[in-house]
């Protein structure tokens, strides 16, 4: 175990927005959260094989859309989201996941630690961001018989007031109530959910994912620091694909192919980068080239800025900002239960109108 730092939150936030592809929250909120975070106390993170055995865990994260205009969440919605969860659970939690790697997603429940004092547990449901909760949910939306509780806290508070809300039910029903009171609420808003075993996180989960954020956000840095002048933002695309086996897939000037339009609580557009389109639903979800299909969720899908290699956000996008898009096979990554479960991916499918089930990958069991 190793209690979490400023320069580690630095480095989270970096490194997870290259895992957040064009999603996973914002970088103001991510440096937000994590100097709040260890400056009230200092977060701890726990490998899994750091726990009891007999541990359970939460998983906690935020439902919307990054692009909302009008979202408010603040970090005590984190905290006392865990609290009403740990309240009305009839299981001790201990531990927090995240749902994915991304700007502020890879520093979900550094908070929660630093004031409840449960471990940070160096895993998610993905090792990348996506739009979905059920994405996150660690495959238990096939669990026999799992009955979840999901708890939502926040909102913004000058249009709809503070929100509070408890939900039992299978996961897959209680995920898109969460997302009906997210839009209701101002488009965004804190969650914790889905306590279970330490034995199905060891099983289900992506491993080892936060120390992966971290550790690609160190070498960003130093990448960067290191390079001649013009050239930042070429070294630190070369450390982005050093780390995780990633290919440049095109460079170019970055157009609108379809507009950003916010929808029923998701992101919605397409961008062009040279002979390529990045379809998304909140984050990318794949790469059409003049051949067909070149990239599909799970990959990691990534936009970096040409000039300075920082990962693009889907919000933070205009057009004629010179791109470089890479992919990294979902392989060459941990990958959870939920990134391939055909619920959880099929409703992707059916939102976007593209294929993605033929494109699943297999997960090799542990």
């Amino acid at each position: 175990m190793r209690e979490l730092t400023s320069d580690d939150a630095r480095r989270a936030v970096l490194g997870g927005g290259v895992f957040a592809c064009g999603g996973g929250g914002w970088q103001h909120h991510g440096e937000l959260m994590g100097r709040l975070a260890t400056e009230v106390n200092r977060p701890v993170l726990a490998a899994i094989d750091e726990l009891p055995q007999d541990s359970w865990v939460a998983t906690v994260t935020a439902i919307g859309a990054p692009a909302a205009k009008d979202w408010e969440i603040r970090p005590v919605d984190y905290v006392h989201a865990l609290q009403e969860l740990m309240r009305v659970s009839d299981v001790p939690i201990s531990a927090v996941i995240t749902g994915q790697n991304g700007y502020s997603t890879t520093l979900n429940g550094w908070i929660q630690s630093a004031v409840l004092g449960v471990k940070v547990l160096d895993a998610a449901g993905d090792v990348r961001a996506h739009p979905t909760g059920k994405l996150g949910s660690l495959g238990l939306t096939s669990r026999e018989g799992y009955v979840s509780t999901q708890v939502v806290c926040g909102g913004n508070r000058s249009l709809h007031g503070h929100f509070t809300s408890i939900n039992t039910g299978r996961v897959d029903t209680c995920d898109d109530v969460l997302r009906d009171i997210s839009v209701r609420t101002g488009g965004f808003i804190a969650a914790a959910r889905n306590p279970v075993e330490l034995s199905w996180v060891r099983d289900h989960a992506a491993l080892g994912v936060i120390s992966l954020a971290l550790q690609l956000g160190a070498e960003m840095e130093e990448a960067g620091e290191g390079a001649a002048a013009g050239m930042r933002g070429a070294a630190v695309a070369a450390a982005v694909c050093k780390r995780i086996g990633g290919t440049v897939i095109d460079r170019g000037a970055l157009f609108f192919e379809v507009p950003l339009t916010t929808r029923g609580g998701f992101d919605h557009g397409t961008f062009r980068i040279g002979a390529h389109t990045v379809p998304y639903l909140n984050e990318y979800m794949a790469i059409e080239g003049p051949q067909g299909r070149v990239s599909t969720y799970p990959d990691t899908i990534v936009i970096l800025r040409a000039e300075d290699g920082f990962p693009l956000a889907v919000k933070d996008a205009h057009e004629g900002l010179d791109a470089v898009l890479i992919r990294a096979e979902a392989s060459a990554l941990p990958l959870s239960s939920s990134a391939v479960d055909p619920v959880a991916v099929g409703e992707c499918e059916r939102i976007m109108g593209i294929d993605f089930l033929e494109y699943l990958p297999q997960r090799a069991g542990r």
